[in-house]
């Protein structure tokens, strides 16, 4: 893992793509404040840029930097919270213009994933995290399932859990509005 760690933190660094799992499925990465990474992932997965993508944070606390007030109701499906679980925050900041969504907000998850929290922590930014698939296709939910022409498109494929065989599903969506309401996107 800590090969991996590396390459991949400096692969993000140079504002590449990787490959990586997470504690979902499969999916590609870049540093989620440049622009320039962000484009490319788009290009990619051939993805229009107005659908946007979630980031990963290795810490709750993390969430502040990049939201301008994050609602109460928030909070508190995070103390709750024991699965994957992305949460649409309004009022995104410090983030690449062009991940955050038309009206302004980011989905965020804590990555419950012990490799994705120390990527990210030894990186010390979010990071992109969007299926590893051409867009319209199907996700992957183990390595295997995921097309040459992704594995060729990206600087940095992660060995770490290639052989794993756990059929993984995409996370639980859920938009908090800045009064605390909640809108459930995908169970």
């Amino acid at each position: 893992m800590d090969k991996d760690l590396k390459q991949a933190a400096e692969a993000l660094r140079k504002g590449g793509i990787i490959l990586y799992p997470t504690d979902t499925i499969w999916g590609l990465g870049c540093d989620a404040t440049n622009a320039e990474a962000v484009k490319k992932v788009y290009e990619l997965k051939q993805r229009v840029e107005t659908k946007s993508m979630l980031v990963l944070v290795d810490l709750p606390g993390r969430i502040s930097r990049y939201v301008k007030e994050v609602p109460e109701m928030a909070w508190q499906l995070i103390d709750v919270n024991d699965q994957p679980m992305t949460i649409i925050y309004p009022g995104a900041i410090n983030l690449a213009a062009n991940l955050i969504a038309p009206d302004g907000t980011i989905g965020i998850r804590v990555a419950m994933d012990e490799f994705c929290q120390k990527l990210i922590g030894r990186f010390n930014k979010p990071i992109v995290s969007t299926s590893a698939n051409i867009s319209g296709h199907a996700a992957p939910a183990i390595f295997d399932d995921i097309t040459e022409e992704i594995k060729q498109g990206v600087d940095y494929i992660v060995e770490w859990r290639q052989d794993d065989r756990t059929k993984r599903v995409a996370s639980q969506i859920i938009k908090v509005g800045p009064s605390g309401q909640i809108d459930i996107i995908r169970k």
